[in-house]
């Protein structure tokens, strides 16, 4: 009889552990199926150019189905496990939940926003971990700017373009950066607007942003980001964010009504009820194998799970090129014990990394070598058109890029598909 092996979640961890999977299991050896709410995996290093408008939302995604021919996909959620009969429950989209049994299990459920208790956060601010978190963002952006630029109400004008982001890392820096370079990039198709009204303030908790990466290279992007305007506040908390108003632990107050969250993500909510140990950050607490401890049949990876870093020490962290790697080892490991052989351990030492801070605008540090401008902007394009599954989707991503090059940023404000049934609901009252 052929394992049965459960795979949840679409992301990095689900998407390259059934590649690997699809590409190594023998004719009858295993039954794949993998479970995502859904039917696509966001490749999040683009995510802040989907927000600038740089590249169209559909051409960094990888739809699911296409590319797991061979794999079964069901479109739902994992609700619990029971580990005593192997079965894993799952909500649909519509209709009764199911129970699907399974002989290996992988879980790699993601992360999520991480939320302070903070007086109007919930209410008034916007993560940046989803599609559809990058491409609201984008409308929003070019809402605001309409908003100025109509209105002769001098304090709703600067309400309206002062935009607040909480969050010095990857996602936060990256996202300021695009957001701020495409406004400026469309502000000539705005004169009632001038680009030193525009506020675009930066808050970090800790004395320096990119905490993760080395100084050398975090001293670079804020000086690119300094220079452009953006307002950087090290050592700085939000304190309250009620009534549209912005409060800062170093006394600043704000009126604004952009308020981007990004300090941080934790394990999805689901991690800690499935009855498996779970470290104090609520990730799922794995071996060097990628087994969760104590467990010969549940694996997990990437943002939920506690991978320990053989080269670093301490667990490896939430990065897309350490996700990949970890799950093509789950997916190597799953073909061993299906075969019954031996695993391995995980080892992966990080190549580089690069942070995006707009058009011909980025820092990196390759092979040890610290890059930024141009030079590191185009390495890391051509890094990710490389990267990202299917040759169809890297045709895709090079050819929004190609476009964008000569003409520059749209200002096409698309928010009115949020209330796709307004114009209809109108039509109705009349």
């Amino acid at each position: 009889m052929p394992h049965r092996i459960v795979i949840v979640g679409g992301g990095y961890v689900g998407l390259y552990t059934a590649l690997r999977l699809q590409k190594g299991l023998r004719q009858g050896e295993a039954e794949v199926t993998v479970v995502n709410p859904e039917n696509f995996m966001a490749y999040r290093p683009l995510l802040p150019e989907v927000a600038s408008g740089t590249l169209e939302p559909r051409h960094a995604v990888v739809p699911l189905r296409a590319v797991l021919r061979g794999t079964h996909f069901i479109c739902g959620a994992l609700t619990g496990i029971d580990s005593e009969r192997r079965v894993a429950t799952v909500q649909l989209e519509a209709g009764p939940p199911r129970e699907l049994e399974y002989d290996q299990l992988v879980l790699g459920l993601g992360a999520t926003s991480k939320l302070l208790p903070v007086p109007g956060l919930a209410e008034r601010g916007i993560g940046f971990n989803s599609l559809a978190e990058a491409a609201h963002l984008r409308d929003h952006v070019l809402g605001q700017l309409e908003i100025a630029a109509a209105t002769t109400d001098p304090e709703l004008r600067r309400c309206a373009l002062t935009f607040v982001f909480v969050g010095g890392g990857y996602t936060g820096v990256e996202a300021i950066a695009e957001l701020q370079d495409m406004a400026l990039d469309v502000l000539e198709g705005y004169p009632e607007l001038d680009r030193t009204e525009m506020r675009w303030i930066l808050v970090e908790a800790m004395d320096r942003i990119l905490g993760t990466v080395s100084e050398d290279l975090a001293d670079l992007a804020a000086t690119e980001l300094t220079a452009r305007g953006i307002d950087i506040r090290t050592g700085t908390l939000l304190e309250s964010a009620e009534n549209g108003v912005l409060q800062l632990s170093d006394g600043t107050k704000l009126a604004s009504d952009t308020l981007v969250w990004v300090a941080g993500t934790r394990p999805q909510s689901i991690v800690g009820r499935l009855g498996l140990p779970v470290d104090e950050r609520g990730r799922l607490v794995v071996d060097d194998t990628l087994r969760v401890h104590g467990r010969s049949d549940v694996w997990s990876a990437g943002d939920c799970a506690a991978v320990p870093d053989p080269e670093q020490g301490g667990t490896c962290p939430p990065t897309a090129q350490h996700a990949v790697r970890q799950a093509q080892q789950l997916g190597d490991n799953l073909l061993l014990t299906v075969r019954g052989q031996a695993v391995k351990p995980f080892r992966y030492n990080s190549r580089g990394e690069f942070v995006t801070l707009g058009k011909n605008k980025a820092v990196g540090e390759v092979l040890g070598r610290k890059v930024n401008g141009t030079l590191a902007w185009t390495l890391r394009r051509a890094y990710y058109a490389t990267q990202i599954p299917t040759w169809n989707r890297t045709v895709r991503v090079l050819g929004d890029w190609a476009v964008g090059m000569p003409f520059g940023h749209d200002v096409v404000d698309f928010g009115s598909r949020e209330q796709p049934r307004g114009a209809f609901q109108e039509a109705a009252d009349r």
